[in-house]
């Protein structure tokens, strides 16, 4: 049976050292979709930036964070954890295009796993960098309205506290085995 985790929330809240951690613990890992797709960009001059083009980058989001799910299921049995995945890339071209219905559909609901963790806005260790050039608030803004989402959805939001990576991965893989 597979078990799909989103790991999600504001950026710069620590999403991607608690998964290299959970994968340092043995697990699998599927990387930001939209991360991978500022490298692609980057790397081949494309526009699919969120600082570029919004549109182009949620749309080769999507498309990337579709995949993966393909992928995984692919894949054996057992839990994997996903840096982001569809939800957030859904969220995201809903906050750009409100009048979008495509986070009304009850198959959304049945993509990962129930339990989804969230990072909450974490000021004292946000940074922008050359593959985050947003601002805290912008960032702040963007986890407000996944915690929605999310909600709406029918998914169980777990707050990750703001501690230690360790003690993160505890909380995760407690949570799960309670949910088990």
């Amino acid at each position: 049976m597979h078990r799909f985790v989103v790991i999600s929330g504001c950026s710069g809240g620590g999403k991607s050292t608690l998964l290299t951690a959970l994968q340092q613990h043995g697990h699998r890992v599927v990387a930001e979709p939209g991360l991978r797709v500022v490298q692609q960009a980057q790397e081949s001059g494309s526009l699919a930036l969120p600082w570029a083009d919004m549109g182009l980058f949620i749309e080769h989001a999507i498309a990337l964070a579709m995949a993966d799910l393909v992928a995984a299921k692919k894949s054996p049995s057992g839990i994997i954890f996903f840096d982001r995945g569809l939800i957030d890339a859904l969220a995201a071209q809903q906050r750009l295009h409100p009048e979008s219905q495509s986070l009304s559909t009850t198959q959304l609901s049945d993509c990962y796993d129930r339990c989804v963790f969230l990072t909450p806005p974490w000021p004292e260790i946000y940074e922008e960098n050359d593959d985050r050039q947003h601002s805290l608030e912008a960032a702040t803004a963007e986890y407000e309205h996944l915690l929605q989402v999310y909600a709406q959805l029918g998914y169980h939001i777990h707050l990750l506290p703001k501690t230690s990576v360790h003690k993160r991965v505890d909380f995760v893989l407690h949570h799960l085995a309670l949910t088990a």
